[in-house]
């Protein structure tokens, strides 16, 4: 099932020190719904990080663990 699929790439992303936003999420693997995945993984109990950055005047999520 691709969601879990999607779930376990970036989970295995931010472990290994890595941070993702949205536009980051779609060109890494594919995924539209970045938030909906992050919430995935804080349901299962991972300690997900978020940061409000600013990227070329707009404010974006970047998320970490």
């Amino acid at each position: 099932m691709k969601l879990k699929t999607q779930k376990r790439q970036i989970l295995a992303h931010l472990e290994n020190g890595g941070s993702l936003t949205t536009l980051g999420a779609f060109k890494q693997f594919g995924c539209t719904r970045l938030a909906a995945r992050v919430l995935d993984l804080r349901r299962d109990g991972h300690p997900v990080k978020s940061e409000r950055i600013s990227i070329n005047g707009k404010h974006v999520a970047k998320y970490s663990i």
